[in-house]
């Protein structure tokens, strides 16, 4: 077999990419564009016996990363900062480029980022999709308190709901173009509302045929929607062999430093997914308020550290109970059995 070691750096209209060959030469080098052509010309020059390595930099990855998973052709995704850290150690260089990359994987030293099966990147990007179109939504009901409150314009009303909606439509104003621009946001509303209803129908669609998420559903605080959110982040909840695993990859660890024999905790270390942190952070708001004995656990954090530190370690506490969950294949067990039969019925 004559493996070759083959590291691309990436970039959002070309890669560069270093082949290597066993003795840790450099066989190769060149460049491609990153569309389809290029990708596609790439992989001609690769076979099945050749390993792939780049780095998880935003998105610009996914397309080839894709394309060489079709093709059967090996390929690593490497954790940017970990490979980093890794580079630094051993060639004293923290710029990761082709070679080093190439160099890396020849050495087995590339810090892996996990990636799900195709099937969940694609509902991380339908899930990631609504989050999206949700924040253009609230960026433009801003606009629409900022017109408002500009016209000092007072209601009792909820803007948004339907007789708010309504008000806003019959809605005088004195300058022509306020009301123009008050019409363009209703109707830019109007069509984001639109879109986030057939986004929501797919993902009910996905969440009805998941047994993952029909469990998830059981705990307080969670959506249908946070539930495909965390199935499709969290993946296979085998690759995390204790809940521990699962609180440091999610960033919601305390981060820790030791003097002699004395363990410091700080606050969170913020590494992981950010998606993950973010749901369960708004999931444990709901939770609190709704679940006695997660409220009992969030009211003694907070008498001693205050909100938003109980609030953090709630979530954390959680996504110990979904783990859990996942692992034994069992129900929340403090759950509302009413609200997770009206869950359960929504997607069926």
């Amino acid at each position: 077999m004559n493996t070759r070691y083959v590291g691309v750096d990436i970039g959002k209209k070309k890669c560069n990419v270093a082949m290597m060959d066993q003795q840790g030469l450099i066989a190769d080098e060149f460049t491609f564009t990153n569309n389809h052509q290029g990708i596609e010309w790439f992989s001609s020059k690769l076979s099945m016996d050749d390993r792939v390595v780049m780095e998880s930099t935003g998105s610009v990855w996914t397309n080839l990363y894709n394309h060489l998973d079709s093709k059967h052709i090996p390929v690593i995704l490497a954790n940017p900062l970990k490979t980093k850290a890794i580079a630094w150690a051993r060639i004293k260089s923290d710029e990761i480029d082709a070679r080093i990359l190439a160099h890396l994987l020849r050495s087995d030293l590339i810090a892996e980022s996990y990636v799900p099966p195709q099937e969940l990147r694609e509902i991380r990007a339908l899930i990631r999709h609504r989050l999206s179109i949700v924040k253009i939504r609230t960026m433009v009901k801003n606009k629409v308190h900022a017109l408002i409150d500009k016209n000092g314009i007072e209601t009792e009303l909820s803007l948004f709901s339907k007789k708010g909606m309504e008000w806003l439509k019959s809605l005088r104003m004195e300058s022509s173009l306020d009301r123009l621009m008050l019409d363009n946001y209703l109707e830019h509303l109007d069509s984001l509302q639109h879109q986030i209803k057939t986004v929501d129908q797919e993902i009910l669609g996905k969440a009805s045929q998941d047994e993952d998420v029909k469990l998830l559903l059981s705990l307080t605080g969670v959506s249908i929607y946070t539930a495909l959110l965390l199935k499709s982040e969290i993946g296979d909840i085998k690759r995390f062999p204790n809940y521990k695993k699962l609180v440091s990859w999610s960033g919601l660890a305390p981060s820790m430093h030791q003097s002699g024999s004395v363990e410091y905790h700080g606050s969170i270390t913020k590494q992981g997914s950010k998606m993950i942190r973010w749901i369960m952070v708004e999931s444990a708001r709901v939770a609190v308020n709704h679940d006695e004995r997660l409220n009992a656990f969030y009211e003694r954090i907070k008498q001693r550290r205050g909100d938003q530190k109980a609030i953090v370690a709630t979530a954390s506490k959680m996504l110990k109970i979904i783990w859990t969950m996942l692992s034994k294949r069992e129900t929340y067990e403090s759950r509302n059995e009413k609200s997770y039969e009206r869950k359960l019925n929504s997607i069926d």
